[in-house]
């Protein structure tokens, strides 16, 4: 073979281009996050592959309902505010006012130019995208039901399953998608709620809580665990608790939702406390249900195959191997943080076993972040977990209230911490809350990649003023001499 065969084939010739009978190489059902992204590797290595999607747009929820249009509006949502309550402190002078339809305007067209993105992908790495929904007929057939009506077969030698997720539902509350509604419908509401209950405070219902707030909306987020954001480390949490009620979110934790109905000039939410001692009814103009999501399934006709789902609905693997010979499963359909950069690693990942590269990725260094304001951003071992498993470890921190371009920025608010293990020095978690938290807990992510311990990053340079010199005092305080504290 020459320098131009790709390089699964050069790595393992065994695989060629043609399976024999078999019409593509891979074929993945579903193009969100994880989907498209598998396409897209597999067309870079030379494969002949197919992409399964039903919906009008490529990208899946990430890209169209999630992700990006939630972006969209977080940021305009922040701009606003700070034209209301900031601006004049910084010597800009200006009345604003509210065009929600123009703000929605706006995020549609970013969301829209980003999936012609990916449509450009697909045809620039020969990805033939098949518009219609997917069935298993046998480990390597798939029955497609096509948009147009019609229906068709298609064979492939490696079938990767790509389904996402979707919300998930209480019993007694009755979504109705106007009133009562998902995070997709709250994403475009046509004027602003006077009061928005939500249920749940995890990244959900925090970030549209935020914007809506934002935009004039009285907030009540109704929570049954007895913080805000259960899984992110108890410090962080607690220290974005208070600094969201501050903004004026109204946090009632601790209380458990038995119920909500539409009513005549909206809805009625029943909850009270977790023990069912007592039962108050909250009136608002929309509730937004954000308890998480769920793996998406349906349709996919997983029993002819012979796979089974766990009690969560997950889809089990073994490095993205199935039960089933060459079918394989990515992304939030089966365990793992549901993430859509964790999606895009596992693509990566399958698609590259499926050629016979190694798979280098590490899955255990995976990054979550909060896009409120202040954002949240965390990677690894929380505190309250190594406490909980006896793990012996130093902690350092670091407060933004002492960061140079966060005090010059009038955003001091949040911290920075750093595990690492007591012995060894290794870094073990990094957590964070504060201004672009998001955009420098990639640093943390590749120390961590690398091994790298707290004195690594403490003789490392940061410039000068920035908000990532916050991680490297926290590293330093891990040993006792932060300098700017």
């Amino acid at each position: 073979m020459n320098d131009q065969t790709p390089l699964a084939f050069r790595i393992q010739p065994s695989i060629e281009r043609s399976f024999g009978g078999f019409m593509y190489d891979v074929a993945i059902i579903g193009a969100g996050s994880g989907g498209y992204s598998a396409a897209i590797r597999a067309g870079q290595l030379g494969m002949k592959v197919a992409c399964i999607e039903g919906s009008p747009h490529l990208g899946g929820t990430c890209l169209n309902i999630g992700c990006m249009p939630s972006k969209a509006l977080l940021h305009a949502s922040e701009l606003y505010e700070d034209a209301r309550l900031e601006f004049a402190n910084l010597g800009i002078d200006v009345q604003p006012k509210l065009n929600l339809e123009q703000m929605m305007a706006q995020k549609a067209d970013s969301v829209s130019k980003l999936i012609k993105g990916v449509e450009f992908l697909f045809r620039k790495n020969h990805v033939e995208w098949i518009k219609g929904w997917a069935s298993f007929a046998a480990p390597g057939q798939l029955d497609i039901r096509h948009l147009d009506g019609t229906t068709g077969r298609l064979e492939a030698r490696h079938v990767v399953i790509a389904t996402g997720s979707v919300p998930v539902d209480i019993p007694g509350v009755c979504v109705d998608h106007k009133t009562i509604v998902t995070s997709t419908e709250a994403l475009s509401f046509s004027e602003v709620p006077r009061r928005l209950a939500i249920i749940g405070a995890g990244v959900i219902g925090l970030e549209l809580g935020s914007v809506w707030r934002r935009l004039g909306s009285e907030v009540i987020v109704l929570e049954y665990q007895d913080r805000v954001l259960p899984e992110v480390d108890s410090e962080i949490a607690t220290t974005f608790g208070k600094l969201i009620a501050r903004q004026g979110v109204q946090l009632r934790l601790g209380v458990r939702v038995s119920g909500a109905v539409t009513t005549a000039n909206g809805a009625t939410v029943e909850f009270g406390p977790r023990d069912g001692s007592a039962v108050e009814q909250l009136e608002c103009d929309k509730v937004l249900v954000a308890v998480g999501r769920r793996p998406f399934t349906n349709g996919l006709k997983l029993e002819t195959i012979g796979l089974k789902t766990g009690p969560r609905g997950f889809i089990q693997n073994d490095a993205y191997r199935t039960g089933i010979p060459n079918v394989w499963v990515i992304g939030d359909v089966t365990n793992g943080p549901m993430l859509a950069h964790r999606a895009e690693d596992d693509a990566i990942a399958c698609i590259e076993s499926i050629a016979g590269m190694v798979d280098g990725t590490d899955h255990q260094i995976i990054p979550n972040v909060v896009y409120t304001k202040p954002e949240i951003a965390t990677i690894g071992a929380t505190e309250d977990h190594l406490k909980a498993t006896g793990v012996a470890y130093r902690a350092g921190r670091f407060q933004f209230m002492a960061n140079s371009r966060a005090r010059i920025n009038h955003e001091t608010a949040g911290l920075v911490k750093v595990l690492t293990d007591e012995k060894t020095d290794r870094i073990l978690g990094v957590h964070m809350v504060g201004p672009s938290v998001s955009e420098f807990i990639a640093e943390a992510a590749v120390a961590m990649a690398m091994g790298a311990t707290s004195e690594d990053v403490a003789y490392t340079a940061h410039p000068h003023p920035t908000r990532s010199e916050a991680f490297r005092q926290a590293s330093m305080d891990v040993t006792g001499w932060a300098m700017q504290a």
